[in-house]
Parts: structure tokens; sequence; C-alpha cells
């Protein structure tokens, strides 16, 4: 709609041009905007404003030449309106909206896909839990986030890496090593040999005992069969991140998230890329010694103070590992990168984005791209849960799944932008109500799949396009349903370009509202059978945009609730 628009203004001005009515020969880059009030149209241009300048006259006599020179339009709008400063206000035909229900139709499940992309490839890294326990509810959300995006981002025509890094590496590896070491010997949490910053969940125990028991397990592309010996601290490592690998892949199927690319931390270390990067920086003049700490001048490239990079006891703090990980990410291609974390990775951005400047390997600055989400509260009986049976300290993602189910944990950690805080209220997810949001949405579905049942029962047939008497629909419902469907490819876009995908949750939920009030208000199949089909056919239109959208959050659109 906007581009068909665009196109007539960029006619109307090149006319002006060779006429003579205007001098300058500029085609502004102007925007198409949705006005505050219908009264001013369905779409107001400011290129009249952008022009004043350039042709040195009022911005009110340039919008009358481009209006005078804009014709009919080939009945895209019935009324043009010149507002305020100078803006060209667009009132578009009914007959061109309702058109948009014939490109719905023939699109299917396309409608609202794009070619954006162009197949370009882009790689999302989303989840990334250290596998020292279950995922919790953080780790959920950040599922949720990254797995729209990558739809998104599909959706629009990129070619979508999903990447999962696994930190199987460093102190917290060492600490769940210990702590299901502890387990095996019989020591229990409150024990005072108990390790010092050990794991205290049940689960720690779980893996003990399978330890123990002499079992094998099958965590991605690792094969790990137990040695069985609580003293092989390294055996009892590599079965432990084996099982809790295994039970996070288990959780995220559950949660239908998948991914194409693995990347273990150690491989890193194995490859000898961690240290192969350091050499760099040094070769490179952006480090310097201190306190028996090896430093990187990372204030040369905006941050707020320079950070260590090597201990004074020769370990690596854990920007440096992540330098050299984005650094393969670059080689291998992926010139567009997004990284999905928890809201607490906030100071990495900084060190990883220096980090890379200093190696001066062509990677542009701001690269790669940041989504931070922020931490979820879960409420039931408007009391804060705080713990899981199994994990000890914090609610894991399997207990939202086990309680509410998928599409409602999906829906709900997607209904707030990533920088709010959010509040998973329990009880309102596993409402069968309109009051629940996701329930309410996939009703909308369900409700448009039963008027279907009744109309095959009654012998009401819903047409084909090109066969609709687009003249029967007359309600402003009807209109406002039209207009709204239109919006849908555009908010596909937005979301895409800027990482939101709760910008689909409030298109399905104004989307589903409408319908709902249409419905409620006025009888789908009525007595006249044109009039019937004529509603069946926009119903329907406002099903297949509400199955598309659900899908791009990964939630499911019922035929019956």
């Amino acid at each position: 709609m906007k581009e068909r628009l665009r196109t007539h203004v960029r006619k109307a001005l090149l006319s002006c041009y060779e006429q003579g009515v205007l001098h300058s020969g500029e085609i502004p880059d102007f925007t198409l905007e949705v006005p505050a009030s219908a009264e001013h149209g369905d779409f107001a241009v400011n290129a009249a404003m952008m022009l004043a300048r350039a042709e040195k006259k009022p911005p009110r006599k340039i919008a009358e030449a481009i209006v005078a020179a804009l014709g009919e339009g080939d009945g895209l709008w019935r009324q043009v309106e010149i507002a305020g400063p100078g803006f060209i206000n667009f009132f578009l035909s009914n007959r061109c909206w309702y058109g948009v229900l014939d490109e719905v139709t023939r699109a299917g499940d396309r409608y609202g896909r794009s070619r954006t992309g162009a197949g370009q490839k882009v790689q999302v890294e989303f989840v990334s839990a250290n596998p020292t326990g279950p995922l919790h509810i953080g780790h959920g959300r950040g599922a949720a986030v990254g797995d729209s995006i990558c739809r998104l981002l599909e959706a629009t025509g990129w070619d979508v890496t999903r990447e999962f890094y696994y930190n199987d590496a460093g102190a917290q590896i060492a600490n769940l090593a210990l702590s299901v070491q502890a387990r095996c010997l019989g020591i229990d949490p409150d024990d005072p040999r108990w390790p010092a910053d050990g794991y205290q969940g049940d689960y720690i125990r779980d893996v003990a005992r399978a330890y123990l028991a002499g079992e094998t397990v099958d965590a991605g592309d690792q094969h790990v069969t137990s040695a069985a010996e609580p003293h092989d601290l390294e055996a009892v490592r590599r079965f432990a991140v084996a099982c809790l690998r295994r039970e996070q892949d288990q959780d995220l199927a559950a949660f239908d998230v998948g991914f194409d690319v693995y990347f273990l931390e150690s491989s890193l270390y194995a490859a000898g890329r961690v240290e192969a990067v350091v050499r760099r920086l040094i070769e490179k003049g952006h480090t310097y010694e201190k306190d028996g700490a090896l430093w990187l001048r990372t204030t040369d490239f905006g941050d707020d103070k320079d950070r260590v990079m090597r201990k004074a006891d020769g370990t690596y703090t854990y920007f440096v590992p992540d330098v050299a990980y984005h650094l393969c990410k670059w080689e291998r291609g992926f010139t567009r990168v997004v990284n999905e974390q928890g809201s607490d990775h906030h100071s990495t951005v900084t060190r990883v984005r220096a980090g890379l400047q200093a190696l001066d390997a062509g990677i542009p600055p701001g690269w790669p791209d940041y989504v931070l989400h922020q931490m979820v509260t879960v409420l039931r009986g408007g009391e804060e849960v705080k713990i899981s049976k199994r994990a000890g300290s914090y609610v894991t993602l399997r207990d939202l799944i086990d309680e509410v189910g998928r599409d409602a944990t999906r829906f709900f950690f997607l209904m707030r932008r990533t920088d709010a805080q959010l509040v998973f209220d329990l009880d309102l997810a596993k409402q069968q109500s309109t009051d629940n949001p996701v329930y309410y949405v996939q009703y909308a579905h369900a409700r448009v799949c039963s008027i279907n049942r009744n109309a095959a029962e009654a012998g009401v047939t819903t047409p084909a396009p090109g066969e609709v008497d687009f003249d029967r629909l007359v309600l402003e419902e009807e209109l406002a349903l039209a207009k709204l469907l239109a919006r849908y490819p555009e908010t596909v876009e937005g979301a895409a370009r800027h990482y939101e995908p709760h910008r689909i949750v409030f298109y399905l939920q104004e989307l589903a509202s409408q319908l709902h009030s249409y419905y409620n208000r006025h009888r789908v199949l009525g007595e006249d059978p044109e009039d019937s089909r004529a509603r069946l056919y926009l119903i329907n239109c406002v099903r297949v945009v509400l199955e598309n959208a659900l899908l791009l959050l990964g939630v499911s659109a019922p035929e019956q609730m």
C-alpha cells in the first residue's frame, strides 16, 4: 500500500519538474505516516516540507503543485487534502482497502513475508546457558525472544543460522564437577566438606546417581559413558556437562526451540583460538602489563576503563574467549550477527566490541547487534514464586511449560518489550477465559474456524478471489479489519528490523479484539447469502493472518477451544 502511494508521489514530482512547475529536480526521501487522527486521512506525506528550502517556496505551494500532478491514482484514493504547513493527506478508497483481502487469500501462509533480506546470512545466538543446571525462566524468555527473532528474520528473507554457545569451561564448570563429585562421595550441602561454591539443587544428586550407575549420555555430538569412579574429577566433569546439556536440549525441544549449531567454549581453547587472539592483541599494541596481569586498552574503543585480559594467576577473564568466539563468527562469514542475552550481560557488550576492534580484522564498529532482555518475576496467587522443587534456588523453564503449557509460556514471555521487566502470572496464564491474553488471541482463530463449520453445514461457501462483492461490506468494523490486515506486512518488517517480537503480540491482540467486537455486534452468517459470503471472506482473511502471526511467535492456532 505504502509503496504504491510512494510511486504515485514520485511520479507527480517528476511531472512537476518536467512541466517546470518545480525546479530543484530533487526526489526527497519523504515519509508516509499514519496520522494520529483518522480525520486527517490514512497516510500523510511530508514531501512538500522537505523540498521547501531547495525550491525556495512555501511548502503549501509545493504541495498544491504535487497534488495537481497526482491525477486519479488508479482508484487508490478517494480524496487528497493539503493540511497544516504542507502535509499531503491521502484518504484511500474502500476498493483499495478491500483489495487487500484478495492479497491475503492468494498469498495464504506467505502473506506478510518478504524478500528484504535477499537471502543474506545472519546468525542469531541465543539461550547459551552454562551447562551447570536446568534452564531457568530467564533462559526461557531468551529462548522465546531469540527464536521469534529468527522466525521474523526468516519471514523477511534472511538466511538464518541459530546458534547455542555452551560455556563448558571455567570456574562454574569446575564447581559443577566438584558438586557432583561430592554427591558421589556421599557429601551433602550441609556437610562442612561441601564445596564452597557448589550447586545444591536436587538435580546434582540425579547426575551423581547416573554417574555411579555407569550410564551413557548422548548430548548433541557428544557420547559420554560414565567411568563410575568418583575420584576421577575430569571424568565426573565430562559426564555432568553431558547430562545437563541433554536436559537443556530436552527442555528446549519441549519449548519447540532448535538450533543449527552448538558451539563449545572448550573448542576455542582446544584449537588455540583464545591464545591466538591474545597474541594478536599484544602484536597490535593494545595491551600492557600491570600488577602481574595483562590488560587491554578498551578505553581506546569507547569503554569507561581498561579491562584485565589475563589475571595474575594466568587464567583469562570471561570476555577474552568471547572475543575469540566472535572473531570465529566473523570468519565464518556472518557479517550480521544478533546476540540475544540477559540484561546481566550488559557490561559484556562494550568489552567484546572493543576487543574485536582492537584485533583490526576488518570488523565494523558496533558489530555484533545485541538484544538484552530484562528479568522475569513469576507470581502465583499474587505472591512471587522463587524456587523450583528440582533446581532448588530458581524457577525452571520446565516448571512453566508443565504448569501452563508451551503456548502460554511463549506468548507471555513475548508480551513486553525485551528491555522491560516481565511479570509472569501463572494464574492468569492458566485461565480459560478472554482475560488470558493468549487464550483471547487463540480463541479468535478458533471462533472463525467454528463459523466456517457452521457455514459448511448451512451450505454457505467461502468465495474465491475475484468472486466477492465488496460492496456488501458496508460496516465501519469491516473496513477497520481490512485496514488492520493491510498493516500486517509492515508490522512484520518493523518487528524483524528492530528485533522486537512484542510488536507481533500487540498486533495480534488488536486484531483479535477487532474480530471479537465485530462478531459480538454483527451476524456473519445472515439471511442474505451474498452478505454472508462477503463477511465469511473477510473473517477468513483475519484467520489467515492470525495463524501467520502466531507462527512467528511459535504459538499454535487451534481450530477448537
